[in-house]
């Protein structure tokens, strides 16, 4: 019951707390609140959260310390380590819709079972990137804008595209 009561109040106030990258107040509420509160970061220093970033119900997620999470990011549930950059208007999902009964509409099948993607310590997700439920992306590796992640990326991968596919190693 507090985890929802806790949810509430965020989605109601402390995710609409105006975006302000010149005045730290509202970016610090925000980061108090995630960890102290709902406690998805267990140390939030040097990390920034900022506006309407959505958590989905809060299950199956754990972000590490500091991480940079820009405007409208949707985590359905991933396990995010240190020192990842998320840039405006990613997508991480940990779930999918069921289709494979063709006799039933897919909107009544329901959805799969949640599957959390995992982001490595010192990942840079690019603006627009769609991470796929049950990813490992790997130690710092780089998702160019607009990149679709469908498959697992090895450690110090530089990844674009749609479906995302290596563009070069930083090794």
């Amino acid at each position: 019951m507090y985890k929802k009561l806790a949810l509430v109040i965020y989605y109601g106030i402390i995710s609409h707390l105006p975006h302000s990258r010149y005045i730290s107040l509202t970016r610090n509420i925000r980061v108090w609140y995630v960890s102290k509160v709902l406690k998805f970061i267990p140390d939030r220093k040097n990390s920034f959260i900022e506006n309407n970033v959505y958590f989905s119900n809060g299950k199956n997620l754990k972000i590490g310390t500091g991480c940079q999470i820009n405007e409208n990011v949707f985590i359905q549930g991933a396990y995010i380590g240190n020192n990842v950059l998320i840039a405006p208007n990613v997508s991480i999902l940990s779930m999918s819709h069921n289709y494979q009964n063709t006799e039933i509409p897919m909107v009544f099948q329901g959805e799969t079972l949640p599957n959390p993607p995992t982001i490595e310590d010192d990942v840079w997700l690019g603006r627009n990137v769609v991470v796929m439920p049950g990813i490992t992306i790997g130690t710092g590796s780089i998702i160019g804008a607009g990149a679709v992640v469908t498959k697992n990326v090895a450690p110090f991968s530089i990844m674009g595209g749609v479906p995302a596919k290596l563009i070069k190693s930083r090794k």
